[in-house]
């Protein structure tokens, strides 16, 4: 059950090509935004689609993946778990985070709108 205790799992679409880095220790680091989209109907029986965005983090082999093989609207899947850590901005304001770190990918097709016509 352990491994349960702190898992995420995603399908969604990039909102933008990865901020990809290779850090002083050559470690590889990806950023990412993903959408996923949730369609229910509303209390008027109107079909509503709700978006949320999700800030995610890849290291190492992963975020090299999502570097070379995706882009803005690319489909993705993600397993990871939630991690949260501070910083403190320019202004001196202490600031929260949570993302998830992404432990491994699938790309699932092509980016949104692209055909392989």
């Amino acid at each position: 059950m352990n491994t349960l205790r702190n898992k995420v799992q995603l399908i969604g679409r990039l909102g933008a090509k990865a901020d990809y880095k290779v850090l002083d220790n050559n470690n590889a680091m990806a950023r990412l935004s993903l959408a996923t989209n949730e369609t229910y109907k509303n209390a008027k029986g109107e079909r509503v689609e709700d978006t949320t965005w999700h800030q995610l983090v890849a290291w190492g082999k992963v975020a090299e993946i999502i570097h070379k093989y995706t882009d803005k609207g690319t489909e993705i899947a993600i397993e990871g778990k939630l991690i949260n850590r501070t910083y403190t901005d320019s202004k001196g304001e202490k600031k929260y985070i949570t993302e998830v770190q992404v432990k491994d990918v699938v790309l699932l097709g092509e980016k949104s709108g692209v055909s392989n016509s």
